[in-house]
C-alpha cells in the first residue's frame, strides 16, 4: 500500500464509488422509461383517456384513479398542470396532443369509411390540411395521397 494514502482516502474513495454505483443503476432504471415516453413516442390509450378526463375538465382536487396512475407522466410532458386552487387541468400543449390524435383517428375512420362522421374542427383541419377531400356527386370523404402519406407515416413511426 503506497504510504501517501491514508485509510481516511480510502474510505471516502469507496464510499463515493458506492454511491456513484447506486446513482448509475438507478439511472439506468429509469431510462428505458425516459425513452417510452418522450414527445416522439407518443401516449398509450390509457394516458390519451386520463388526458381526455382532464381535458373535460375536473371539478375538485380528487382524481379519478386512471387520472391519478398518470398524473405524474402527463404533469412532467406538461400536458396538464395544477392550478391555483389545486385541481389539474389541461395545457395548451395537452390541447394540441389531442386534437392531433382524433385528427389521427379521423383520418383512419375516413380510410376505412367514407362517409364516418368526424367532429367539425377534426374535418375542417384535414380538409384545409388536404389529407381528406369531398367524394364529387356522393356524400362523404375520401384520403388524398398527402393523408395516406401521413398515415403510413404515422403507423411507421408507431412500430419502431
Amino acid at each position: 500500500m503506497p504510504s501517501n494514502l491514508d485509510l481516511g482516502d480510502c474510505c471516502v474513495t469507496s464510499g463515493n464509488r458506492l454511491r456513484n454505483r447506486a446513482r448509475a443503476r438507478t439511472m439506468a432504471a429509469l431510462k428505458p422509461y425516459k425513452q417510452d415516453h418522450n414527445m416522439n413516442a407518443g401516449l398509450t390509450d390509457d394516458e390519451f383517456e386520463a388526458l381526455k378526463e382532464v381535458s373535460r375538465g375536473l371539478k375538485s382536487k380528487r382524481l379519478s384513479p386512471l387520472v391519478l396512475k398518470h398524473a405524474k407522466l402527463l404533469s412532467g410532458l406538461k400536458y396538464v398542470d395544477y392550478g391555483r386552487n389545486g385541481i389539474m387541468k389541461i395545457t395548451e400543449r395537452g390541447t394540441q396532443t389531442l386534437f392531433m390524435k382524433h385528427c389521427i383517428d379521423g383520418l383512419r375512420k375516413i380510410a376505412v369509411n367514407p362517409i364516418a362522421l368526424l367532429d367539425a374542427n377534426v374535418k375542417e383541419f384535414l380538409l384545409k390540411k388536404s389529407h381528406i377531400s369531398s367524394i364529387e356527386g356522393a356524400v362523404g370523404y375520401e384520403i388524398t395521397a398527402k393523408g395516406a402519406e401521413s398515415l403510413a407515416d404515422i403507423d411507421a413511426q408507431q412500430r419502431k
